[in-house]
């Protein structure tokens, strides 16, 4: 099987080029995991000159992104951007985004993400303490975790969408990242750690989770299992999960990820896009995509960057 390293070198090779044509977050998670691995490889500089020049039309004003949440997420890779190029404007580009960005009153789980990842990165690319506000009170808002520990998709949608959950995890574990308030950190991690192990106790013997995570006969699906397992190295490297328990949850969910990625970057079982569902035969139904895959890749290449940052 190959190596997290193995993997994530052929995945930035596919993944992370251009700005896809629908403006979304998949780009930013691709750029992102590129000058992750970059960092780890010695070869931040051309890297981040590249994703600079794929950027600047953005970080110019000469293209707007879309006014939602899915779209202005898509400026996730911009603080890490910023780090090694302060000149590129890429924090202004950040903050404004993350200024424009608004939850959805339903409560999706695709917000955990979408407000973690911009508000929680504005913060500490900016310093503003009202970014770190506007997540805490988000958070303060949620209220759609179920007595299994698990997460609905929304009020609307009261399914435990494969997914759906797997942004619930990524967006703790990214809140997780960027904020310190003591008081927002330790309800955040008692919320993140009562989700995952919720979510451990269905994990398929074959290390994925299933497209409705508390049905087995549902398919397994790719992109959960990379956000879930994102979500637990990030929590073992973070201090907030327990190495010695969580190790071997994380590794089998390595080994199925690696096991659905193809030699050109093609990825098995993603779930297409899905807003919410009207009923819970629309999620088992719902088609999974085989291929090349923008949403699946770039999770992927961020988990198994993850995998090589783990001690």
């Amino acid at each position: 099987m190959p190596t997290p390293r193995e993997l994530a070198i052929r995945l930035a090779e596919i993944y992370g080029h251009e700005i896809d044509p629908h403006r979304t977050y998949p780009t930013g998670v691709a750029l992102s995991g590129r000058l992750r691995l970059a960092a780890l490889e010695n070869e931040i500089e051309p890297v981040s000159t590249l994703a600079a020049e794929i950027a600047q039309p953005l970080f110019a004003g000469d293209e707007v992104l879309p006014d939602q949440a899915p779209c202005l997420a898509l400026a996730c890779f911009s603080d890490e951007l910023a780090e090694v190029k302060p000149d590129s404007t890429a924090a202004v580009f950040l903050a404004a985004q993350a200024d424009r960005f608004e939850a959805d009153p339903d409560i999706r789980v695709e917000d955990f993400f979408f407000a973690s990842t911009l508000l929680g990165r504005a913060f500490r690319a900016t310093g503003n303490a009202s970014f770190e506000s506007r997540l805490s009170a988000f958070y303060a808002a949620v209220d759609t975790m179920q007595d299994n520990g698990l997460f609905w998709h929304c009020h609307q949608a009261p399914y435990f969408w494969g997914r759906g959950n797997a942004f619930a995890a990524l967006g703790l574990a990214e809140a997780l990242t960027y904020v310190l308030d003591d008081a927002l950190r330790s309800r955040l991690a008692t919320m993140a750690t009562t989700h995952l192990a919720a979510l451990a106790g269905y994990q398929h013997e074959s290390g994925f989770w299933h497209q409705v995570v508390d049905d087995e006969h549902s398919y397994l699906e790719h992109s959960a299992t990379t956000m879930i397992g994102y979500a637990i190295a990030r929590g073992i490297t973070g201090g907030w999960l327990p190495a010695a328990q969580w190790t071997p949850i994380v590794e089998r969910a390595w080994e199925a990820a690696a096991s659905g990625i193809g030699r050109n970057g093609e990825i098995v079982r993603v779930c297409i896009g899905t807003g919410p569902m009207a009923s819970i035969d629309d999620y088992l139904e719902r088609p999974a995509s085989d291929g090349v895959d923008a949403r699946g890749g770039g999770f992927a290449l961020w988990f198994a960057v993850a995998m090589m940052s783990l001690p």
